[in-house]
């Protein structure tokens, strides 16, 4: 896989996740395998040369991470070009422009999706930025505006045109939001849309099999994987060695599972403090508590998690709890299992049921802003 200069092995990876993506988080899966270019939550490129103290953390980096992107949006040139210049002179190996974005408070401003409506000015502000850095600049997009308005593969070929080195294309509508599914013939219309750079496609993609179905139906170089890998941390060494064996990798275990969590709430607490770290794990902890099978107990407890110590006491009461009918995976024991009408109701109703982890949709997570 190559961007601009950059040449690394994995064409898989780590979509920007407002809220979630940050550090600790990136690190810790990197650690477990199969990444090598991750990118940060979206930064207001105003925030960024205000050097506001929420942007610079949004922005932090560490020598682990050789290959990040940092994401900015916004709509003013003269702020675009001089914020990607500060994150050429913060040592970050790219930029992108986050085009895609459908909240009211991005698109409201002329940033995010608002992007796909004006061809011409985009083109122009993004010639600014290019010009401006010696760094790749890449940008994320969706398909358009709405179903009416596909403008995704002529945006890609004006970007192409003045220098962004790949594309990245969530193949839903701004309209779409998060529903509905991803269209994998509007990402294949962007991949011929241009000449020689790279298309990432993403989207929907929470299983190694639904990462090879995007590479096999619309050509794409690579795919980028945002509530999958907030879902699965393993998602990326799994889809790797899927890719690689045609195999079907086993599932990370319970201890293996909270071996990751353990050193993501340690990283968080190394980067933050340890009363911001244990908070902010908070909401990561009970997306991995998704795996666990039945969790409600551990869940509970952990809302409230306010020290690394107390951590070990929750996992070590919500072990004892689950060991006498849970197996390693999460699964029910046979003499726990309930007949099928209880076990088809524990999948439609209980998001804890170990049969609703393996799901192929999974709900967008809340974060800082009120529409995703």
């Amino acid at each position: 896989m190559r961007i601009g200069p950059h040449e690394f092995p994995s064409n898989l990876f780590l979509s920007p996740l407002a809220g979630y993506t940050n550090l600790p988080f990136r690190l810790v899966v990197r650690e477990i395998g199969g990444l090598d270019w991750a990118t940060t939550d979206l930064i207001n490129a105003r925030s960024l040369l205000e050097r506001s103290r929420k942007a610079l953390q949004l922005a932090q980096t560490s020598p682990a991470e050789k290959l990040l992107s940092v994401q900015l949006f916004g709509a003013v040139p003269e702020e675009m070009r001089d914020a990607a210049a500060m994150v050429e002179s913060m040592g970050i190996a790219s930029v992108d422009i986050n085009m895609g974005c459908p909240v009211r408070k991005v698109v409201g401003i002329g940033g995010g999706s608002a992007m796909m409506t004006e061809l011409k000015k985009t083109q122009a502000l993004v010639r600014g930025m290019v010009g401006a850095v010696q760094i790749p600049i890449t940008a994320k997009m969706r398909l358009g505006w709405d179903e009416n308005n596909l403008t995704a593969p002529d945006l890609a070929r004006a970007l192409e045109d003045v220098g962004v080195a790949a594309i990245f294309v969530h193949g839903r509508t701004r309209a779409q939001g998060f529903s509905g599914t991803v269209n994998l013939a509007g990402i294949r219309a962007v991949v011929e849309a241009v000449k020689a750079i790279p298309v990432i496609g993403n989207g929907d993609v929470t299983t190694p099999d639904a990462a090879k179905r995007m590479f096999d139906e619309t050509g794409c170089a690579g795919v980028s994987i945002g509530r999958g890998a907030f879902y699965n941390p393993w998602i990326f060494r799994d889809t790797r060695d899927h890719l690689r064996t045609g195999a079907a990798p086993p599932e990370a275990g319970f201890a293996e599972r909270i071996a990751v969590m353990r050193r993501h709430l340690d990283l968080a607490c190394e980067v933050f403090g340890e009363e911001l770290g244990c908070r902010l794990f908070r909401k990561p902890a009970a997306w991995y508590a998704k795996r666990f099978g039945p969790a409600k107990e551990f869940k509970k407890a952990v809302v409230g998690l306010r020290t690394r110590a107390e951590f070990e006491e929750i996992v070590a009461a919500f072990e004892k709890w689950r060991a006498p009918f849970c197996d390693e995976h999460g699964n029910l024991l046979p003499r726990f299992r309930p007949d099928p009408l209880v076990a088809s109701f524990m999948r439609e109703g209980d998001p804890d049921d170990p049969a609703s982890v393996r799901r192929d949709a999974i709900p967008v997570p809340k974060g800082p802003v009120d529409t995703w």
